[in-house]
């Protein structure tokens, strides 16, 4: 599905310690299975079933869809013709179709060898997007062609068939026409049966300007001039396979292209905006070696004998996988050599790689049931995403990669070209691996959460006794509900022996379970989940605990697991399991972590304690306790590169700096200024990795000639990434007059519209006063951003960053009050989401605030030894 362009999960972030797990993000859940996961791992209630909605007719369903289009990039309209063959299933005089913002002109019915019946009505049902055409007489059983012209818009909503604004290197403002047809967009560019199980062959035309570049998923096999018109081409494409709607995509406009065949014959191309190609190729090298890569993993040969990477300008998701003809955000797909950062290349590398495996999971096989459209949207969040991808990198850990690799190539080779279920996957993989796959999985599929397990162990001889018992992890503290969910969880034990190694591995199929650990001595330490594959929280006793902080600080724990330790133990103090306390005195045990993805992560907890306490008077307390934490990596990374380093080191490099530069640490914001003013200058150009640091600390700490100097950065800068860094940083601002021109400017001209969304949501995590001045931004500009956004999964993102980082009690009723008088249907749930985080927000500075800032001062009185 269309990969957000959200800030890295816990499960992505693990993507890049240890060998990668199978490349399913998160294809294994069905979308019903996903829709009983999405509210939040609280014992709460879920919101109440939208309306009944109705699927289509199955009366009338399509063989091939034969569609010419003709866009107008100057009037931003289209013409359409379809000439659909259908097949009558059930005698009826009307067919019900998809349609939405289509104007149908004429329709009519051949049956095979009749004479064509015409359309003498057409009932559009604009709510459920769905157009009736009535017949004057019985089409009976049998197949025939359906015949429609129609007109419609080149919206400027990023879904359906719209137009994207972009700028020539003369300086010329032009518009391309493209396609976003995920979930249930094509109906926005031409009345077809837009539900993903309801697949059929296309063949596509496209009428368009002879000097634009025109593509579909497919090979062009014609290109002839059109009769009406010799400033027309018409361009023609080999038929599809069989596929469902939300895959079909064209783009018109102009673009240059870099290509190569895979070593599988396929012709792999990357299309960039022109005068950019040489930014294509790193994203076509990834491509032609993650091609072959699946082919030889799952078995199954890539399909079509193309495909296309495109970058579009306006684009409201990551990207989209469009069978053959993937489009991208700028910043997903375009790197250029000498002006990209690390963080921005393993981006393109992780979203072409996951569009890619696409291909065949979702393209070849599809796996869905879709309720009301409205609903869809809200499907892409990060329980699908993250949740979807924890629970089969589990599973293939707990199968092992053979028959993981075996089960994948059952399950494609039995269900291509057609539909399947989540339990068609799981009998593949249970035939491959001889487990109880199907038993395991419905626990984690079919119940909402995840479970935590408590261990506490005891010496008997030369043996380990351990206790373990599981119940419902609930953000909310302990679960209180009847019938606690019970899981089957596969557990692997690892002790200070061997700590890359399962010494045992079970599954944990009851409430309680003892185990014993043969020949361990007294003075080591025993860990469950090794490598944190295991998608459930670990609580330890407190010995149990104790034993295991050594191997942080002398990193004998293994890098994910001493991240998993971390990021566990945070989750319990978050939902008042523990004390917070007890998590920043491990956090102090990091002072010797030279890993990138274990400081990621501790980096992203403390930044969400420092937004707790930004509601506090000692809010400065915390910002002493991340320098402390970090100055002694950031002194032994220094500022610039040392020879040998890799990507992970600029990476945490950069990670570092800013995190030390927000912070307020002394030496860090001198060097900080000083070499900004170099790079505005033009003495000494800032390299890409430093940029995003040094943007933050002179903003964060900078009046408004600073912010003037960002903007203008932000006007002359030709790259798509440059301005992104800077948007995302601009929000740092702490004053509130320049706070307002940041806000001002996220609706100006000079911002594309999917990136709003980012510099708001900057604003709203840059501090206590721009949390509060974005929400009242958005609350007095409601009416335009729900107009740009409405029905999209980007209306979910903007309310989460804006209000997700209040932690008072009134402000859930507010939030909620606004919601109620200004209803946005495709966020509901987020709403609820945030309504419920604000809450326990609340609980947990109530709970932990007076103890953590008794424990920051009592640091200061006397500071810890390392």
């Amino acid at each position: 599905m269309w990969l957000a362009a959200a800030a890295p999960s816990l499960a992505r972030r693990l993507l890049f310690l240890g060998p990668p797990p199978p490349p399913l993000l998160l294809l294994l859940l069905s979308r019903s299975s996903r829709r009983r996961h999405r509210l939040h791992s609280l014992g709460l209630a879920a919101m109440p079933e939208k309306r009944p909605f109705e699927r289509l007719p199955a009366d009338v369903s399509p063989i091939n869809y034969s569609l010419c289009l003709k866009p107008d990039l100057l009037d931003f309209t289209f013409e359409g013709k379809l000439e659909a063959a259908a097949q009558v299933r059930q005698a009826t005089n009307q067919i019900v179709m998809n349609c939405a913002d289509i104007d149908i002109i004429t329709a009519s019915y051949a049956p095979e060898g009749d004479e064509e019946i015409h359309a003498t009505g057409f009932n559009y049902q604009n709510e459920d997007e769905k157009v009736t055409l009535s017949f004057p007489s019985t089409l009976q059983t049998g197949t025939g062609t359906l015949k429609i012209d129609f007109v419609g818009e080149l919206n400027d909503k990023m879904k359906g068939f719209y137009r994207s604004k972009y700028t020539t290197p003369s300086g010329e403002v032009r518009y391309a026409a493209v396609t976003q047809f995920e979930a249930t967009d094509a109906r926005r560019a031409f009345p077809c049966w837009d539900e993903p199980a309801i697949k059929a062959t296309f063949d596509i035309s496209l009428v368009v300007p002879k000097d634009r570049v025109a593509l579909s998923n497919m090979n062009v096999i014609d290109r002839k001039p059109y009769p009406d018109d010799e400033n027309l081409v018409e361009v023609k494409f080999a038929r599809t396979p069989v596929m469902s709607t939300y895959l079909v995509a064209f783009v018109v406009g102009e673009y240059d292209f870099v290509e190569t065949r895979s070593k599988d014959g396929v012709c792999v191309r990357v299309y960039t905006p022109v005068g950019k190609a040489e930014q294509g190729k790193f994203a076509l090298e990834v491509a032609a070696k993650t091609l072959p890569f699946y082919k030889d993993y799952f078995n199954v040969p890539y399909p079509l004998p193309k495909i296309d990477l495109i970058a579009i300008a306006d684009f409201a998701a990551g990207a989209m996988e469009n069978w053959g003809l993937v489009t991208y955000r700028e910043t997903a797909l375009l790197i250029d050599p000498k002006n990209s950062c690390s963080s921005s290349r393993q981006w393109v590398a992780l979203v072409v790689g996951h569009e890619l495996a696409h291909q065949w999971f979702g393209n070849l096989v599809t796996m869905v049931s879709v309720g009301h459209p409205s609903e869809v949207d809200e499907i892409f969040d990060a329980i699908s995403y993250s949740k979807g991808a924890s629970v089969i990198r589990m599973l293939h850990d707990y199968i092992g990669d053979k028959d993981f690799k075996k089960g994948m190539n059952m399950y494609l080779t039995k269900f291509q070209q057609k539909n399947a279920a989540t339990e068609d996957l799981w009998e593949s993989l249970e035939n491959a691996s001889g487990k109880p796959i199907a038993a395991v999985m419905n626990t984690w599929t079919k119940q909402m959460g995840f479970p935590l397990i408590y261990v506490e162990a005891e010496q008997v001889e030369d043996d380990r006794l351990l206790r373990l018992s599981q119940k419902k992890f609930c953000a909310s503290g302990s679960y209180v509900g009847e019938d606690c969910p019970q899981w089957m969880v596969p557990i692997t034990i690892s002790t200070s022996e061997d700590p890359n190694q399962a010494k045992l591995k079970i599954l944990m199929d009851k409430p309680e379970m003892n185990v014993v650990l043969k020949n361990v001595k007294p003075d080591q330490w025993v860990k469950l989940n090794l490598g944190t594959v295991g998608f459930y929280r670990t609580q330890y006793s407190s010995a149990m605990l104790e034993s295991l902080l050594p191997g942080i600080r002398d990193l004998s724990l293994p890098p994910v697991d001493r991240l998993g330790l971390q990021n566990d133990l945070f989750s319990l103090a978050r939902a008042g399991i523990i004390s917070t306390v007890e998590v920043l005195k491990v956090m102090e045990a990091f002072v010797n972590e030279p890993n990138y993805t274990v400081w990621s992560d501790l980096s992203c907890n403390l930044g969400i304690l420092s937004t707790l306490l930004s509601h506090t008077d000692f809010y400065e307390e915390i910002q002493e306790f991340v320098k402390d934490v970090f100055s002694p990596i950031g002194e032994r990374l220094g500022w610039d590169p040392k020879p040998g380093e890799g990507h992970l080191d600029a990476l945490l490099r950069g990670l570092v700096l800013g995190k030390l530069g927000k912070a307020g640490h002394k030496a860090t914001l001198e060097e900080a200024r000083r070499r900004f003013k170099d790079h505005v200058e033009g003495k000494q150009i800032l390299s890409a990795d430093l940029r995003s640091p040094v943007y933050l600390t002179v903003l964060k700490h900078g009046d408004g000639t600073t912010l003037d100097i960002m903007l203008k950065l932000h006007k002359q800068a030709d790259m798509q990434e440059e301005k992104n860094r800077i948007e995302r940083v601009l929000g740092a601002t702490p004053l509130p007059d320049l706070i307002q021109k940041v806000l001002t400017f996220a609706l100006s001209e000079e911002v594309r519209p999917q990136d709003t969304v980012s510099v708001i949501g900057g604003v709203a995590g840059g501090s206590k006063h721009g949390r509060k001045a974005a929400w009242k931004f958005i609350k007095d500009n409601w009416e335009e951003l729900y107009n740009r956004y409405q029905g999209g999964f980007l209306i979910s993102r903007l309310i989460k960053l804006s209000v997700e980082g209040f932690a008072v009690d009134k402000m859930a009723g507010e939030v909620k009050a606004f919601f109620e008088s200004h209803p946005a249907p495709s966020a509901e749930r987020t709403i609820q989401q945030c309504c419920e985080n604000i809450l326990l927000n609340a609980a947990w500075l109530k709970r932990d605030a007076e103890s953590i800032h008794q424990y920051l001062l009592q640091r200061k009185a006397s500071p810890p030894t390392v």
